[in-house]
């Protein structure tokens, strides 16, 4: 079975030796594909290294690459076709009689592969085409064991989610107080909520929160403003800055994933991104480098920091919660009623009045359509 994908694994591969089968363009040029890779080869050389042998078994961070990055170019079920009939073509598994010394050897690495390619790309063996060939490859490497297949998925859109109502909650708490000390209370709260936040390495919430606190219904409370210590929010804007591209951010994260290369402790271990940063620079470089080169050749450089990136994240992900769920505060998390912005705005305006003709007409407004409706 195959084994957790780690950091290194995905990031810092070792070389890889290339199948013993005949010499492709890529090995003729005497080049690795991975640790010092080249920066193209064609789509045959680099399925051809994605199968295994009885003798030859893929690095885990080619695997990951290849099939991350493989879907541009080849459907996923035409991929595992092209696996399974070169597996059965170069090991000769369509033989009345087969060679059973090396099929011994050459099934569990199969099975491995076929092992790790469902447990990370789970979506891509949906299709009854996909599930008969594998069926067909592995009933002729009898006696391995069946791959097992499992319904993981990774619902990333809960980050965005989870972002934008931790966002609204805050700015909601920060705004529904009548009185400007309790105001000024809640947002000393959020602030040593966010500091601890960037403490534990949990990114989107630090940004969620500071931007609740941000928003123009609350930033505007001049009055409550002026009771918080506002010291330790500043330093927390500071790091969250969008200057420089995140300039900030970007080093604090990395420092972040150090710390949990070599930590000990599950708490030393949390990475979370800023997650809407993350799919933006991913965006950006799928969209920003060329898939092909002039050449024909596949852009395998463009691959591999793309598999980089998003491995890591898998590898932040896996990182189990050392801290005790307190079930009453997830529950008022998720369940607890939140203004939408013009009832953010109507709250901020009935704290603190007005302070010129716009704001006034925009109260008058509020209050004839959301408090008309009550």
């Amino acid at each position: 079975m195959p084994q957790t994908l780690s950091a290194s694994d995905m990031v810092t591969p070792g070389s890889l030796s290339p199948p013993p089968t005949e010499p492709t363009d890529v090995e003729q040029a005497g080049q690795p594909l991975l640790d010092g890779a080249p920066s193209s080869a064609s789509l045959e050389t680099l399925i051809q290294h994605l199968v295994p042998t009885a003798d030859y078994y893929p690095e885990k961070a080619y695997i990951f690459t290849f099939l991350l990055s493989s879907r541009l170019f080849i459907e996923p079920r035409e991929l595992l076709a092209r696996v399974c009939h070169l597996c059965i073509e170069q090991q000769q598994l369509d033989k009345p009689v087969l060679d059973k010394a090396r099929v011994r050897k050459f099934g569990p690495k199969l099975l491995q592969l076929l092992a790790e390619w469902t447990e990370t790309f789970p979506r891509d063996f949906q299709e009854e085409s996909t599930i008969g060939h594998l069926k067909d490859v592995v009933g002729r490497i009898a006696p391995c064991d069946e791959p097992c297949f499992n319904d993981k998925t990774s619902n990333l859109e809960a980050y965005v989610k989870w972002f934008n109502r931790l966002c609204y909650l805050v700015a909601t708490e920060i705004c529904m107080p009548a009185k400007k000390k309790q105001r000024a209370q809640v947002i000393e709260f959020f602030i040593d909520v966010a500091r601890e936040c960037f403490n534990i390495g949990n990114f989107n919430s630090l940004m969620a929160i500071i931007s609740g606190m941000n928003m123009s219904p609350v930033s505007r409370l001049k009055k409550t403003w002026a009771k918080v210590k506002t010291a330790k929010f500043f330093i927390l804007e500071h790091q969250m800055d969008p200057t420089g591209n995140f300039c900030n951010y970007r080093t604090a994260l990395r420092g972040a994933a150090h710390r949990s290369l070599t930590a000990h402790s599950s708490r030393e271990k949390i990475v979370i991104p800023f997650f809407s940063l993350l799919i933006k620079d991913i965006y950006f470089l799928n969209e920003g480098c060329a898939n092909r080169l002039p050449n024909g050749h596949v852009n395998f450089e463009k691959f591999l920091e793309l598999a980089k990136q998003v491995g890591e994240f898998i590898t932040w992900k896996q990182v189990e919660c050392p801290f005790e769920q307190d079930h009453s505060i997830t529950h008022y998390l998720y369940t607890a009623p939140i203004f939408s912005e013009d009832g953010l705005y109507l709250a901020s305006y009935e704290s603190e009045s007005p302070e010129n003709q716009t704001e006034k007409e925009r109260w008058k407004s509020l209050r004839s359509s959301i408090l008309g409706k009550t």
